[in-house]
């Protein structure tokens, strides 16, 4: 062939060759994480289904907001069924777990705390956690007092879309644990459960990526 008069094509085939590769490459990445997240979704909806609540050393309620010392429906929904729990005689303890927001008076678990000694809950029969900010330190704070308390089985109540995040990070920690969902007041909107499991599965899929 004469000289440029065009490339020969062994060449172009060889420069096309990574091109490929990284559509292939990039492909794979597309379906993994599909699959991925298709394979989250099925856990939290698990978790969400499935009450395994059963008798255990202590149940633990996971915070949510509370406003000016009162909690809000969430909250309330979680103390309820935690105290449903225990007055069924599944655990002779209950945990509250939660800190406080910038400039908030009341703990999320001193708020629980206090629900459960309103509705009859000897002050003995409770340990509330008052410093953690998020999911991860409210599980390490529940390590320590598993630890100091020689708890072995934990009851663990949040909402269900929670739950799966909660007990792999559970695990992690080397906590043996039930999870068992609060029952909804209400229907939640599409939108918001549509919000609800995209934000756990990108603060798990963060978590499981900082892990390993």
């Amino acid at each position: 062939m004469t000289a440029g008069l065009g490339q020969p094509s062994g060449t172009r085939a060889r420069r096309g060759l990574p091109r490929r590769i990284l559509s292939l490459s990039l492909a794979a990445i597309f379906v993994a994480g599909i699959l991925w997240v298709a394979h989250i979704d099925l856990q939290i909806r698990y978790y969400a289904r499935h009450d395994q609540a059963r008798s255990a050393d202590a149940i633990a309620v996971f915070g949510a907001a509370e406003y000016d010392g009162r909690p809000s429906p969430v909250l309330r929904d979680r103390l309820r069924h935690a105290l449903a729990l225990y007055r069924q005689g599944l655990a002779p303890l209950l945990i509250t777990l939660g800190g406080k927001e910038a400039g908030d008076i009341y703990s999320e678990g001193g708020v629980g705390r206090s629900y459960f000694i309103a509705h009859g809950v000897p002050e003995a029969h409770i340990i509330a956690e008052t410093h953690s900010d998020n999911t991860e330190q409210s599980v390490a704070a529940l390590s320590r007092i598993a630890i100091k308390n020689n708890l072995s089985t934990i009851d663990v109540v949040s909402d269900g879309t929670h739950l799966f995040r909660i007990h792999e990070l559970c695990k992690a920690y080397g906590l043996h644990v039930y999870t068992s969902p609060r029952p909804l007041g209400r229907p939640i909107p599409e939108s918001d459960h549509f919000r609800r499991v995209a934000h756990e599965i990108a603060s798990y899929t963060a978590w499981r990526l900082h892990l390993h």
